[in-house]
């Protein structure tokens, strides 16, 4: 049966945060782009952890080995979550940034004057400022411009990819417009003059199912939190990349992979329950195996969140002074984000009436600070911005909508 409104009613049953209310009125978290609630399963599994292994890696008893096996078993169905043939590809590490910075480090190791990097003028900052960080070492940064709408401009990035470039660093999808972006020319141009390619897939991977085979990265980011899982980073690196890295890490540290980039003792509670964040996702599709059930669960979301974000956005644009930011909904694939701005009130204004209606949301630039200075939008307070997740309802969208129209009057 497909993800529908029946199939939503159901899984609001599985996150306890859902039954939170704020004057007798149900909170409606529509703030998934900033982070996503967590399923009682995911609980569960972060729990089962304290109770039955809590202890470290790398000893000679039996919760030890239970820790070691319940990592790698992490590890296996994340590698199945983005496509990954094996393993070893899936570092973990507290949040992305963190491990944009760890890949930073070892990249100043490796490059300098002469060497360029490109990015662009769509990413969250922590796929801009690890790399901007390079000029340090005298590495050249360019940027790629970007339309309106938050697509890149294919002639620019053609014209700036050069014989110098070690590394071009864009996103799947924005945080801020919603825009999913076709990465296969960054690819192309990438690989024929040598460069790695690094894409951020943080808001991509809730909405969209990954495949990192047929993408072809040699580096991709992700975070659980944004996928009904706990606040933890996931990189993975083309099969065998990793090892070649000069990463910061202690002499006592493994300089295998995926260890190499791991500094420290992690958080393993959290790690081990990302695995029944996923086996959640595939919970709700069909299939003989984790990653059938997974592309199609994650498939038939898709559609569902599709279709009550393009509803929204066509309500939100009829109210007087509403602009839309970022594409239409005819734009497929597109995440169910939309941005908005409105003539009649600020965006800080907006977010704390509607917040104390009891609608989670979130206004600025959502750390896409150069967007919304693109966008000249910076002094005005920037985006107010929705995001539907596998648990949001029409009926919070109706009621959203009421209460902007309320605003607007």
């Amino acid at each position: 049966m497909p993800y529908a409104n029946e199939q939503c009613l159901r899984a609001r049953e599985d996150f306890p945060a859902l039954s939170r209310s704020l004057d007798g009125q149900p909170l409606a978290f529509l703030d998934g782009p900033a982070g996503t609630q967590v399923p009682g399963p995911v609980i569960d599994a972060q729990n089962h952890a304290y109770r039955m292994f809590n202890t470290n890696t790398g000893g000679e008893f039996v919760t030890s080995r239970d820790l070691e096996e319940a990592m790698w078993r992490t590890r296996e169905t994340v590698a199945t979550f983005v496509g990954a043939s094996e393993a070893a590809s899936i570092s973990f590490g507290a949040n992305m940034t963190t491990l944009a910075f760890s890949l930073s480090d070892a990249f100043s190791r490796l490059w300098g004057d002469g060497d360029e990097v490109l990015i662009t003028a769509l990413d969250h900052e922590a796929n801009r400022g690890p790399w901007l960080q390079l000029q340090d070492r005298g590495v050249t940064i360019r940027e790629i411009a970007i339309d309106k709408q938050g697509y890149f401009e294919p002639d620019d990035l053609r014209s700036k990819i050069n014989q110098r470039t070690r590394l071009v660093a864009l996103n799947a999808s924005s945080n801020a417009l919603g825009t999913v972006n076709d990465l296969s020319l960054a690819r192309k141009l990438s690989r024929e003059v040598g460069a790695w390619m690094l894409v951020d897939a943080v808001h991509y991977a809730p909405h969209i199912a990954l495949d990192v085979q047929a993408m072809d990265p040699d580096f991709l980011f992700c975070s659980a939190y944004k996928f009904y899982g706990p606040h933890v980073g996931i990189l993975y690196t083309r099969p065998g990349l990793l090892d070649t890295l000069p990463t910061n890490r202690l002499c006592t540290q493994s300089s295998a992979a995926p260890y190499r980039i791991e500094t420290g003792t992690l958080n393993h509670a959290a790690i081990v329950s990302i695995a029944a964040a996923i086996e959640y996702i595939a919970s709700w599709g069909q299939g003989n195996n984790l990653r059938e059930r997974l592309t199609d669960a994650m498939g038939q979301i898709y559609v569902y969140e599709h279709e009550l974000a393009a509803y929204y956005c066509r309500r939100v644009s009829a109210v007087p002074g509403v602009r839309i930011w970022g594409p239409d909904f005819s734009a497929k694939p597109r995440s169910p984000t939309v941005s908005i701005t409105s003539g009649k009130i600020s965006t800080d204004d907006a977010v704390k009436n509607l917040g104390a209606q009891g609608f989670c949301l979130w206004q600025g630039h959502f750390y896409a600070q150069r967007v919304v200075e693109l966008l000249g939008l910076s002094a005005s307070g920037g985006l107010l911005r929705m995001g539907v997740s596998m648990y949001n309802t029409r009926s919070e969208i109706d009621r959203l909508l009421e209460a902007i129209e309320r605003l607007a009057a």
